[in-house]
């Protein structure tokens, strides 16, 4: 029974959340179980371009590291943040979210190329929490029960953190640059005198994966409102 709920409960998560979730926990078990092996996932543009193990473009956003406190850790954050900005900001807009995820992406491993790094999913989550925390500027974060502080501080109280457990701050760092382009350009520039939207989403997106009547700014056509 509570296998049962816990199910019905996931499958109540939005889907971009839902399924970005379920291929890291998958990918990492498959790696605890030694199906896979770190070496097959991480990011090497000599292995994806010479020898076309595409895959690792993908992968090295789904690998957190083995077990343990860092990659629950590391979960935690990306179910929430991701799933709040899912039914927030891009509530309706499914097309729009795996495009940012797509345009993140892209930008990281060409960056995360520049800076050697070879796993690029913690820079992911940082993208995700700092474009909410830029959207949710009033929202008051409580901070593991110790800090209280507005959400746009959110980022750096992580990147505090990941530095006092002895890792690397490049990566978060790399999350942060890359979302603050991206909010800039959808959320800045545009509302700017003479800007406009510069990341448009591919009609063949929108096409796949959004359904207008999710949208909350659809409006139905007269033959299809309803009769009072």
């Amino acid at each position: 029974m509570a296998g049962q709920r816990l199910a019905a409960g996931f499958l109540q998560v939005p889907a971009v959340t839902r399924a970005y979730t379920a291929a890291c926990v998958l990918t990492t078990a498959a790696v605890q179980l030694e199906l896979l092996s770190p070496f097959q996932l991480y990011f090497n543009p000599h292995l994806v371009f010479r020898k076309f193990q595409v895959w690792r473009l993908i992968t090295t956003f789904l690998f957190f590291g083995p077990l343990g406190f860092g990659f629950f850790f590391n979960m935690l954050f990306v179910f929430r943040y991701c799933r709040m900005l899912e039914e927030g900001s891009f509530r309706g807009r499914k097309a729009d979210f795996v495009f940012m995820f797509l345009f993140g992406g892209v930008l990281m491993t060409l960056l995360g190329f520049l800076g050697s790094l070879f796993f690029l999913g913690q820079a992911l989550m940082a993208m995700l929490v700092y474009v909410w925390s830029r959207r949710s500027p009033h929202v008051r974060v409580n901070f593991f029960g110790l800090l209280n502080f507005q959400a746009p501080f959110l980022p750096w109280a992580l990147m505090g953190f990941s530095l006092l457990l002895g890792n690397s701050v490049v990566t978060d760092l790399l999350g942060i640059l890359v979302g603050h382009i991206y909010y800039f350009l959808e959320d800045v520039f545009p509302n700017q005198p003479g800007g406009k939207r510069l990341l448009l989403t591919p009609s063949v997106l929108k096409l796949l994966l959004d359904d207008p009547q999710e949208d909350p700014n659809y409006l139905p056509l007269p033959e299809e409102q309803p009769e009072l």
